[in-house]
């Protein structure tokens, strides 16, 4: 079984404003991300809140996914990551892990990526655009306890310096793997490219 954790608990601080609650399109930023994933070939997917987490549920309920809270969350992504791993299930065989601003992500990168792990049945893959490693990551889960142990100082990084080996990089055409969105001028560009699509 192939979990999808989404990040959803940041304070949003640079944005000035809860920027997952922003609209995109006909729905807010964290209904796009977790919508493309439940079209995806991901099994489950989990979001992990902390930040405006009553907010964020609300966005998302009737939707199927679980949702944890991560009460380290002001501690960044790291810890959001590892609450995410403590929290599936013995049955997980992989985990994609993605972040809850990215919401021009679409489905074929995803299941690109699913398709790669389930050929070589292992190891880390990330997407490349013009040979820049971006976003979701998939991560096999016999890394489970690495990840438990990484340092915030370095993050998830560590892990694909550790076992560079390991490491398949997965080709796309889509730039977005590259952006998230943290400023003000971010989500203006990344809305005027969902217009262009």
């Amino acid at each position: 079984m192939i979990w999808a954790i989404v990040l959803a608990a940041g304070e949003s601080r640079r944005m000035g404003t809860p920027k997952l609650l922003l609209p995109f399109g006909e729905l807010t930023m964290i209904e796009m991300v977790v919508r493309t994933l439940l079209r995806s070939q991901v099994d489950k997917v989990l979001v992990v809140l902390g930040s405006d987490r009553k907010k964020v549920r609300k966005r998302i309920t009737g939707m199927p996914v679980i949702t944890i809270e991560n009460p380290r969350y002001k501690e960044g992504m790291l810890s959001s990551i590892q609450a995410g791993f403590q929290a599936l299930p013995q049955e997980t065989e992989a985990v994609l892990v993605c972040l809850g601003d990215q919401p021009l992500i679409p489905v074929s990168v995803i299941d690109l990526m699913l398709e790669c792990y389930k050929k070589t049945r292992g190891g880390i893959i990330v997407p490349i655009y013009e040979r820049k490693r971006g976003h979701p990551i998939l991560i096999d889960i016999e890394y489970k306890n690495e990840v438990l142990n990484l340092s915030p100082d370095i993050g998830l990084r560590a892990l694909t310096h550790n076992h560079p080996e390991e490491v398949q990089e997965v080709e796309v055409d889509m730039v977005h793997i590259l952006k998230d969105i943290d400023y003000p001028e971010d989500y203006q560009s990344e809305l005027r490219k969902k217009e262009e699509v």
